[in-house]
């Protein structure tokens, strides 16, 4: 009876010791940036040993995937499906746009960090294409339903963290200021 009790406590042991370096690095991610953190300093910030580190992640990818997946878990990417039920263009580019916008706000540091560290880091920018791609061509997907290219290209750059970061945090933009100066862009280039 023993024996199982003990595997039972060690598996537990283990997660939780996973579970405070995936924390550990996604704090130093949003602080510092994947490609500017080390191992070493997980590991100091997880309170563990390099090796533990290692025996829980042989790699940088698998440290990056595991933190993505954190990340996403605790605060999703908008769903863009729940959009297409909107038949008014304007009302679904705003609450589309006001969703991912949220998103961007919600995760400023973070989403900061890992997408400036995108430019040039591959791991950092292979995950990154893995885990925000699809939902972000999602979104452009549904919100630029019948737009020809000129207002789908508007509407790529107002989906986009830097254009979100300029208007609402570097311009002083509200946030629902910001979406109705992207919606009119897009419309006004979208008429015939």
């Amino acid at each position: 009876m023993t024996r199982p009790y003990t595997l039972k406590r060690r598996a537990q042991q283990q997660s939780e010791t996973r579970r405070r370096i995936v924390e550990a690095a996604v704090d130093l991610h949003g602080e510092l940036g994947p490609a500017r953190t080390s191992l070493s300093q997980v590991a100091e910030r997880a309170g563990v040993q390099r090796n533990t580190l290692y025996a829980h992640f042989p790699d940088e990818r698998s440290l990056l995937m595991a933190c993505s997946a954190l990340s996403l878990e605790r605060d999703p990417l908008p769903d863009a499906a729940a959009w297409r039920g909107i038949a008014d263009r304007t009302a679904r580019l705003r609450t589309g746009l006001a969703a991912v916008h949220a998103w961007y706000q919600r995760n400023a540091e973070l989403a900061g960090c890992v997408l400036r560290d995108a430019e040039y880091h591959a791991p950092t920018r292979e995950v990154a294409e893995l885990r925000l791609g699809p939902a972000l061509a999602a979104c452009e997907d549904v919100l630029g339903e019948g737009l020809a290219a000129t207002p789908r290209a508007l509407l790529r750059l107002a989906l986009a963290y830097p254009t979100w970061r300029s208007l609402v945090r570097d311009g002083g933009l509200s946030p629902e200021a910001a979406v109705d100066a992207l919606v009119k862009a897009i419309l006004t280039n979208a008429a015939p």
